[in-house]
């Protein structure tokens, strides 16, 4: 914890050499707008060129942070300078004969995310893209970060390391490391605990119903873990942001913190709890992966355009592979419940038909304009890098562990991958992953990455789980297939996805339409999957809507129902070899699993 003032500092005298300083404050933080100050000494070209990025490692989407940005300023010895604005994000000041100037500007900042900025009554948020500028020629040049809260009482919580005898300053060792930080400013709740000898932070932004002791001690579990994975911890000090809001959920990788965002009241019930655990060990897997281990295509940061790679589904979805194995392995949950929650991914990944449509080499390449950017006709036509990558990356580990008797694993391939790539931070091409995934399987994967990765073929789960004494059963919905999936908004029941090829389709409901009858009755969202009961396949029923304010009537025929559910089960009497592939992988005896 720093010490807090309101007070600005008088740090821009006798700067002697060539430094970049930002000054944040808040004055006002009910008007959600942080007031950045940039001061340069010896810049010494004649124009003076910055840019904001319009996106944020870790987050592949164009964003457009300049938008939030207003009232620029820029002066020398009080005196304004020329500037001009060169392209949304690029803004361009004259200074002829000037090597010391100033630039001000305000970042409206009422978006509360782990890849914006958050600024009220309560607290100050910001992530370094969304509220600093670049200078192109100076990428490399130290930076000092100087914070002025707006009451002596609120702290300052940020992986950057402070400045000695400078209040509320710090240091980032270039504009990379900048962008990485993001900084937590208020009256939040702040725990220190350490792990393997490193200090760590856990700092804690809203009301909940956590318990902090349980909640630290399993932090900590977690990263034993997967410090173990990785042979050691690469970094001094850690530091966790945790925002507490309504129903949020999310998180962002740094190499030194991350950010996490979750529901206030989820840390009661266990299915919650396990699952914010997941996401602690999703984004701290990341520092390593991704963080230090990253494609080519993000070995160096461009800031101004997306950056293309079709290797985000090792990124993501080997993490997301991982968040689940990690809190059983550190004794948090059971076998059957690992288990149980590998089921609902699969389920998810077998009910969306986005799956025969999109490979999940396009879907990684295409994240910029399609994964964070949903629309009504997303589930027929994309797949997620994260779940699909998990699948993936679940079948290469259960070949990998029956190829070698479990003394091989993706365990092997990360750690690889870390030495090889990881430790000095040299970025991996699609080739370079496969190989290093076949030098450790001992397997030619042409074909593998051809039909899994490349195209959109079926997974086989089955293949592969039968090793292991396990099967995946599928478990048919009791009613009819219809086809839709309707939410509850304001008091109406708006169908929200119309599945491809569906009866709801060929019959002509549309994604949007209101639904308000079926057979002349009416039926709610949650209502509507026994009223299907009623009825056998190949019956015909007549579905009322509003379709753009029109009331509207289809007849529509009735499907065999379809499995809406699939449960990973032990196999009927499983032989030795499958037993002991079990205990291998998982850590239990198969007998331990329902």
């Amino acid at each position: 914890m720093t010490e807090a003032t309101a007070t600005r500092p008088n740090t821009y005298l006798q700067e002697t050499e060539p430094t970049i300083h930002y000054l944040v404050a808040m004055s006002q933080p009910e008007t959600h707008l942080f007031e950045v100050t940039l001061h340069l000494v010896d810049y010494s070209s004649p124009i003076l060129d910055l840019k904001l990025p319009v996106w944020t490692p870790g987050s592949y989407l164009v964003r457009e942070y300049a938008k939030n940005l207003q009232d620029f300023v820029a002066f020398a010895e009080d005196k304004p300078l020329p500037w001009r604005k060169i392209s949304k994000n690029h803004w361009q000041i004259d200074k002829i004969g000037i090597s010391e100037l100033t630039v001000r500007y305000r970042i409206f900042a009422n978006e509360l995310s782990v890849r914006t900025n958050h600024l009220d009554t309560t607290h100050g948020y910001f992530n370094g893209a969304a509220i600093f500028f670049r200078i192109p020629d100076w990428d490399k040049q130290p930076i000092r970060v100087t914070i002025v809260p707006p009451h002596p009482e609120w702290q300052v919580t940020t992986a950057l390391p402070p400045v000695a005898e400078e209040t509320n300053t710090f240091l980032a060792g270039d504009f990379d490391t900048l962008v990485d930080t993001p900084f937590e400013i208020g009256s939040h709740q702040l725990y220190k605990f350490e792990v393997l000898g490193k200090p760590h932070e856990l700092a804690i932004w809203g009301q909940g119903n956590y318990q902090v002791q349980q909640l630290i001690a399993d932090i900590q579990k977690i990263i034993q873990v997967e410090a173990q994975m990785f042979g050691g911890l690469p970094y001094e000090r850690y530091v966790f942001l945790l925002h507490l809001f309504s129903q949020a959920f999310g998180g962002l990788e740094h190499k030194d913190s991350c950010s996490l965002i979750y529901q206030r009241f989820g840390f009661r019930a266990q299915e919650k709890y396990d699952r914010f655990l997941q996401l602690v060990a999703h984004e701290f897997f990341h520092l390593w992966n991704v963080k230090r281990i990253r494609p080519k295509a993000l070995e160096v940061f461009d800031y101004d355009q997306e950056n293309y790679t079709p290797s985000l589904w090792f990124c993501e979805g080997t993490t997301s592979y991982y968040d689940l194995l990690i809190p059983l392995r550190a004794g948090i949950y059971d076998v059957q419940s690992y288990l149980n929650n590998l089921s609902k991914e699969i389920s998810r990944y077998e009910t969306t038909p986005g799956r025969k449509v999109q490979p999940v080499s396009e879907s990684s390449f295409d994240a910029w304009i399609k994964l964070y950017r949903p629309d009504a006709n997303s589930g027929n036509s994309q797949i997620s890098y994260y779940l699909k990558g998990e699948m993936v990356s679940l079948l290469l580990d259960l070949l990998i562990r029956s190829t070698h008797n479990n003394q091989r694993s993706l365990d092997d391939v990360m750690l690889k991958m870390w030495q090889q790539f990881g430790q000095d931070e040299i970025g991996y091409t699609p080739k370079q992953l496969q190989e290093v995934i076949e030098s450790v399987a001992s397997i030619d994967l042409t074909d593998f990455f051809k039909r899994y990765i490349d195209s959109i073929d079926d997974l086989p789960f089955n293949q592969y789980l039968e090793p292991f004494g396990l099967q995946l059963v599928a478990e048919q919905q009791e009613e009819p297939y219809l086809g839709v999936r309707i939410n509850t908004e304001n008091g109406r029941e708006i169908i929200k996805f119309v599945e491809t090829g569906s009866p709801a389709q060929v019959g002509g409901i549309d994604a949007g339409d209101e639904l308000l009858a079926i057979d002349g009755i009416k039926v709610t969202a949650g209502g509507l999957s026994d009223r299907l009961k009623d009825y056998q396949p190949k019956n015909k029923i007549e579905v009322t809507v509003f379709h753009q304010d029109e009331l509207r009537t289809y007849s529509i025929t009735l499907a065999s129902p379809r499995p809406t559910r699939y449960q990973v089960k032990p196999v009927e009497h499983p032989n030795s070899k499958q037993q002991q592939n079990f205990a291998g992988w998982l850590g239990a005896a198969i007998a331990t699993v329902s």
